[in-house]
């Protein structure tokens, strides 16, 4: 349910569930804090820090994906300082940057299956690439994330993999492999039931029918993305797509304008005719979390 978007109904479903065993509890907490996390990601709420320290309390010797859900929350939380979109280390504390790729090495090292290991490989490129603007290390490490989650291991690490390489390679002029990355991207989000991130996704398929002169598309596929971020509360996204329409590039680097503006209006015909590099990556699921 989180996945496709109905943070409300999953957090309700878990909250009526009680549990004997310390260790169904244990995972029952810890899935609420991703269901949280991941609303935030998508909605511009700021609701996971309590839910992730609640996770952390029934873990006390440690836990590899309570403390990935940690690293997640850290990076958004760098990501979005004040209520602003910042790529890249500047304004940044460097103690805090330099921690935080430490968390995501260990990790790596540390985790029990590829899979995992796929995807804390994939928040060692989203890193490298948004908080130390290090591209060429970005891509060694998604390069191995699509490869621990390809031939349907984890379709929604190969679609964050794919997003993630499809920008480098937008950037590299190579709008055609751009193209196939970012459609089999969507695909395979699509396929995994990801509604917010399929949605966040097209997007970037807006992105690249503006690169081909195709105002038109471009413009229809943003207006169609507003409207259905905000049927699933996902202000986040609709606040994107509507600086989008208004000529802003979601791929660019640097400060943004402020986002999560869940009452921003509704796209106009000013606005339908207005006229780099991925938008940072949607809050992947913990792999194996039951919601």
């Amino acid at each position: 349910m989180s996945t496709a978007g109905r943070w409300e109904r999953a957090a309700l479903l878990l909250d009526s569930v009680t549990a004997d065993d310390p260790a169904d509890r244990a995972r029952i907490v810890r899935t609420r804090a991703e269901v949280a996390l991941d609303r935030d990601w998508f909605a511009g709420t700021d609701t996971a820090v309590v839910r992730i320290e609640a996770a952390e309390r029934e873990f006390p010797d440690g836990d590899w994906d309570t403390g990935f859900l940690r690293l997640r929350h850290d990076y958004a939380r760098l990501l979005h300082g004040a209520g602003t979109l910042r790529i890249g280390p500047a304004g940044k504390d460097p103690e805090a940057l330099a921690a935080l790729r430490d968390r995501a090495r260990d990790l790596h090292g540390e985790a029990p299956d590829e899979v995992r290991r796929g995807w804390a490989a994939m928040y060692r490129g989203l890193i490298a690439d948004n908080h130390f603007a290090d591209r060429t290390a970005a891509a060694g490490h998604f390069a191995r994330a699509l490869r621990a989650g390809q031939d349907g291991a984890d379709d929604l690490l190969a679609r964050e993999a794919l997003r993630h390489l499809g920008d480098l390679d937008r950037d590299a002029g190579n709008l055609e492999r751009a193209t196939e990355r970012w459609r089999r991207a969507t695909a395979l989000g699509a396929r995994a039931g990801a509604v917010p991130g399929t949605l966040s996704q097209q997007l970037l398929l807006a992105v690249l029918a503006r690169d081909a002169g195709d105002e038109a598309a471009a413009t229809a596929l943003a207006t169609e993305l507003a409207r259905w971020a905000e049927a699933i509360g996902a202000g986040r996204l609709r606040a994107g797509a509507l600086a989008f329409l208004r000529g802003a590039d979601p791929t660019a680097p640097g400060p943004t304008a402020p986002e999560g503006d869940a009452a921003a209006p509704e796209p106009t015909a000013e606005d339908a005719t207005a006229s780099g590099r991925a938008a940072p990556a949607g809050m992947a699921p913990a792999p194996g979390a039951p919601v």
